[in-house]
């Protein structure tokens, strides 16, 4: 933690203030001089924001930074799966070189916080895990990594996977994950019920990717609210994707947002461009948490992607068809604050007391920042400079 007096930003796009940083918190918003020996940085009137949070994205997958990955295999979910864990090493995706170069590349322009799934699987067992346990520690006070253990290849499906999702939450994963209880594991009872049985024995929140779309998706939601209620995990459980909630029936829609919004479950988008995918706005009149994520980006899966929320918040909002000012801060909200809701980050914010992570934008506005997506002029965790005009202030290895 390390203190600084940071000049001439406007919080949230308003007034023209300095933050006055102690002990890696933000001690007072106003006029300052700096304490002797006090750091400072002249923001120059850019926006200053609370630090961009990934709270959905797959670490151990990118191939960035290593030669072009030429895929011309079919856009199929399962064929996309197992090629991945039967090719990764030979491929040479080593998952602490390639989380650290992910990692940095999303401190470099402007997160704090990360929550990364990590394959789970009897092939490669925890292997994938201790790679990016790895790259938390290296980066620790740079940026925070939260790490769900994922059985990507499915549970039911997968003999053992279960043993090993129980030995990677006693080993330090925060994180329960899950995936397509119907699609991928073709038994949704089985896989949610030790699913939550599971993070019951850990008292662990539970993150579910359901690409499901349509009504196998609302049935799948259906089943998950079920036992969210038998079990006592109001608060506890988010579902990535949730594709079903982009589908062209209102009312049915509609009747699911609000058992989400009762049981307050948390929705994760990636605003993916293949997919029907939840209206954030929607969300927002609900009252439901809603946090964003880059997914997985230029791997074994496809060629797209930055690591870059700001550039993600783009994709959302062109996405759900954002155009006014109102809707387009309300994305930078999704994947900044939205983010802190989903993952409980204690802290966060841009008020006294807040701890001091931070980034500012280039722009007018917060919806200016948004549409042009321009380098993050200065990132700050708990008062450090990690980040100047897109270049983290750690080496890229």
């Amino acid at each position: 933690m390390t203190n600084l007096l940071l000049r001439n930003v406007r919080p949230y796009g308003g007034a023209n203030s300095d933050l006055l940083i102690r002990d890696g918190r933000i001690a007072g918003i106003g006029r300052f001089e700096p304490d002797p020996g006090m750091p400072v940085e002249n923001g120059k009137g850019a926006i200053a924001i609370p630090g961009l949070i990934d709270a959905h994205t797959h670490l151990d997958k990118t191939t960035w930074g290593m030669p072009w990955h030429e895929n011309n295999r079919r856009a199929v979910l399962r064929e996309r799966i197992d090629f991945e864990r039967e090719h990764r090493i030979e491929i040479g995706i080593d998952p602490h070189r390639q989380s650290m170069r992910h990692a940095i590349g999303l401190a470099a322009h402007g997160a704090t916080h990360i929550r990364s799934h990590v394959d789970i699987d009897p092939v490669h067992k925890l292997a994938l895990v201790d790679g990016i346990m790895e790259t938390r520690e290296k980066l620790k006070g740079f940026i925070d990594i939260e790490i769900v253990a994922f059985p990507q290849s499915g549970l039911m499906v997968m003999p053992g996977t279960l043993e090993l999702l129980d030995e990677a939450l006693s080993q330090g994963c925060e994180v329960l994950g899950g995936i397509d209880p119907c699609g991928i594991d073709r038994d949704p009872k089985g896989q949610l019920d030790a699913l939550f049985a599971l993070a019951l024995k850990h008292q662990c929140p539970i993150d579910i990717h359901l690409h499901e779309a349509g009504d196998l998706g609302a049935f799948t939601m259906e089943l998950m609210f079920e036992r969210i209620r038998a079990n006592g995990m109001q608060g506890k459980v988010a579902i990535s994707h949730a594709f079903a909630l982009g589908m062209n029936d209102y009312l049915r829609v509609g009747q699911l947002i609000e058992q989400i919004a009762e049981l307050d479950v948390a929705i994760l988008t990636t605003g993916a461009p293949s997919a029907t995918v939840p209206s954030i706005m929607r969300l927002k009149q609900a009252g439901v948490r809603v946090g964003a994520g880059c997914d997985g980006i230029r791997d074994t899966w496809g060629p797209w992607g930055q690591p870059d929320m700001l550039d993600r918040a783009k994709v959302v909002g062109m996405k759900n068809g954002l155009r006014s000012d109102i809707e387009l801060a309300h994305v930078l909200h999704v994947v900044s604050q939205g983010g802190a809701d989903v993952m409980r980050i204690e802290g966060y914010g841009l008020a006294e007391g807040c701890n001091a992570d931070l980034t500012l934008l280039t722009g007018e506005t917060l919806a200016h920042a948004v549409v042009d997506v321009a380098p993050r002029p200065l990132v700050v965790k708990g008062g450090r400079v990690t980040a100047r005009n897109g270049q983290a202030t750690v080496e890229m290895p």
